[in-house]
């Protein structure tokens, strides 16, 4: 438990120290606009994405153990790679690195967790898995602040000496689960189809303001993701092992749990982005101040994620989780609604960051678990891969879209006008999360169509 928390612990904090940093590197690299900064979230999203369900596959066919391992070598090396970029082309090339490393680490994780915890224990186990993300983002914002007051490099650098004692106790300490030798292959072109999709997505988004809606990069984008979505869907249906097995999704359960993780991380995405760049460049917060400003929502998550259980046992893992969908959409509403140019903290900007926080510890552990345990012990990772690969798809849109919203106003009010339009967008997303979250089959009934 304690060696997966390690690999857990740096993956998940690396999300929100990133965040963090975001101004800091634009500074850093000339400054560069919000638009190109956003590739350093969204190229390690997109690969993230994209290759956690081959490592998830591949792990399921050679070894939960060896595939944990390797992901956490690739994302410690990456991390350094990433502390000594010269230029922003080499950090979003390491990012890429980092994320192939992440995509092996995290679905492997959970599989190890839950393959060595007896049935009746595993739903405890997610929970506590998810705490660990939670731990994470609490301690994040409060630990990027601190580490970029010094250099935004060391953001990338605080992962080094974990990865390296992880690496060196899970190589000793950690059991294995009986690899399936028989699987097959999984398919490398359809993964490149689905990075290729996502990231044209991304980039009509994300150049819509700069290019224009109407312009053919934007339109050849949008174009190239449906295009290329279709062709992935018609490969992973003949595949003998696709990258997403569309069976799988025939589970009720299963298929609400990712659809619902994929709206809400959206949502939070936008939120988390929306809060640092709220913080730094409208009312003027350095980064450790941002870091404390943002923290209280983040350290409410482990406590609500672990005792989360009676809960869920009460009003089912839909409603539980739709609870959290809309209370972190409430937040959001709060600071659309509340929020001025003017800092006012109380009475601002901690409600909302309170209530994101409670709607988070709700509804993510939820959906987690409820995607997870629908699944036979043999799925596991590919079916932890694939719930991650939604919510990463998630966090690719949530992104783009912020960055589509805000764009670059040239006043107080505009600016104020544009985070608006990103917290109302945002709210909009959480609501689909939730309406997704209520399909969620109820205890004691189908959970899986033939």
């Amino acid at each position: 438990m304690w060696i997966v928390s390690a690999g857990v612990f740096v993956a998940n904090l690396d999300l929100f120290i990133v965040n963090v940093a975001v101004p800091a590197m634009g500074a850093s690299f000339d400054g560069s606009s919000l638009a190109s900064l956003s590739w350093v979230l969204n190229a390690y999203a997109i690969v993230f994405a994209a290759l956690l369900v081959v490592a998830g596959r591949l792990a399921d066919r050679y070894g939960h153990r060896r595939g944990f391992l390797l992901g956490l070598f690739v994302f410690t090396l990456a991390s350094a790679l990433c502390a000594v970029a010269p230029d922003l082309g080499w950090l979003v090339a390491a990012r890429v690195l980092q994320a192939a490393g992440a995509a092996a680490l995290m679905p492997t994780s959970l599989a190890l967790l839950l393959a060595n915890t007896a049935p009746e224990q595993r739903p405890r186990a997610i929970r506590s898995w998810a705490a660990i993300g939670g731990i994470a983002a609490g301690l994040g914002p409060v630990v990027g602040g601190l580490l970029v007051e010094a250099d935004w490099r060391w953001v990338f650098l605080v992962n080094v000496p974990v990865g390296v004692v992880g690496l060196v106790a899970g190589a000793r300490l950690l059991p294995d689960s009986r690899p399936d030798r028989a699987g097959r292959i999984p398919d490398l072109l359809g993964t490149a189809l689905l990075t290729l999709a996502i990231g044209a997505l991304a980039l009509g988004l994300v150049k819509s303001n700069a290019w224009g809606w109407s312009s053919p990069g934007v339109l050849g984008s949008l174009l190239a993701t449906v295009v290329l979505t279709g062709a992935f869907v018609l490969r992973s249906a003949r595949h003998p092992a696709p990258i997403v097995e569309l069976p799988m999704l025939r589970t009720p359960a299963f298929a609400a749990a990712t659809v619902a993780a994929l709206f809400f991380t959206a949502a939070f995405a936008a939120m988390l982005l929306t809060s640092v760049l709220w913080c730094q460049q409208v009312w003027g917060y350095s980064p450790i101040r941002t870091g404390l400003a943002i923290a209280p929502g983040p350290l409410v998550v482990p406590l609500l994620a672990i005792s989360s259980g009676p809960v869920v046992r009460r009003l089912g893992a839909g409603r539980t989780a739709a609870l959290g969908c809309l209370l972190f959409g409430a937040g959001l509403a709060w600071w659309a609604t509340v929020l001025s140019t003017d800092p006012h903290y109380a009475t601002g900007l901690l409600p909302g960051m309170l209530l994101t926080g409670i709607g988070v510890g709700f509804a993510l552990p939820t959906l987690v678990g409820a995607a997870a345990t629908a699944l036979p012990p043999t799925r596991f990772a590919t079916g932890s891969a694939v719930t991650t690969m939604a919510r990463q798809t998630g966090s690719v849109l949530g992104v783009a879209l912020t960055v589509t919203l805000l764009g670059t106003p040239a006043t107080a009010d505009a600016t104020l006008d544009a985070f608006r339009q990103g917290w109302w967008a945002a709210v909009a997303t959480a609501l689909l999360a939730a309406a997704a979250a209520l399909t969620l089959p109820r205890p004691g009934g189908a959970t899986h169509r033939p």
